[in-house]
C-alpha cells in the first residue's frame, strides 16, 4: 500500500476515529479481505463499484451513458446471508454523511432484501462484513430449482 496517512477525525454522531484518506481506507479493505480469503472464501466476490473519483465533463458523460449511477454504495458483497440477498457498504470517513442520492439507493437496495450499511473508516467497514459473514446463509433458489435453463434464456 502506498504512503498511508491517518488523522483524528469525528463521525457526523460525534464519534473519534483514526483513518485515512476514503481512498486509502477503501484499499485498505480490500486488503484485509484478501487476507480474510482463507476464514472466508467468499470474500473472492467483495468488489468497489467505482462511482467516485474526478472525472472531465466528457469523461462522466461517457460514464453516465454506460450506466454508472449515483450514489450507488461502495462495496459490493453478492453473497447471501441472514435472510438478505447480498450486502453494500457505504464508506465514510470523518464528519462525511451519506448524501441523498446515497440514502435513495441505501432505500431502494433494502426494499429489495439486501443488507445495507453506512460505516466511517475501514475498521468498521472490516468488522461489519465479517459479522454479515458469519450470518447464516440465506437459502436462495437456484435456476434449475426454478425451472428454467440457459436455453431457455436464448442463452
Amino acid at each position: 500500500m502506498r504512503n498511508y496517512k491517518i488523522s483524528q477525525m469525528r463521525t457526523p454522531t460525534g464519534k473519534v476515529m483514526w483513518c485515512g484518506a476514503e481512498d486509502d481506507e477503501q484499499e485498505q479493505i480490500i486488503l484485509w479481505s484478501e487476507n480474510m480469503k482463507s476464514m472466508y472464501p467468499e470474500l473472492d466476490l467483495l468488489y468497489h463499484v467505482p462511482n467516485g473519483g474526478k472525472r472531465t465533463k466528457s469523461e462522466a458523460a461517457r460514464f453516465k451513458r454506460m450506466g454508472v449511477k449515483s450514489g450507488v454504495p461502495d462495496l459490493v458483497l453478492p453473497v447471501a446471508r441472514g435472510g438478505y440477498a447480498g450486502a453494500y457498504v457505504e464508506l465514510k470517513v470523518g464528519p462525511n454523511k451519506a448524501t441523498k442520492n446515497q440514502e435513495h439507493w441505501i432505500s431502494k437496495l433494502e426494499e429489495q432484501g439486501y443488507y445495507t450499511a453506512v460505516c466511517y473508516g475501514s475498521i468498521e467497514a472490516e468488522e461489519t462484513i465479517e459479522w454479515y459473514l458469519q450470518q447464516g446463509k440465506t437459502v436462495l433458489m437456484t435456476m434449475e430449482q426454478c425451472g428454467r435453463k440457459d436455453a431457455e434464456r436464448g442463452l
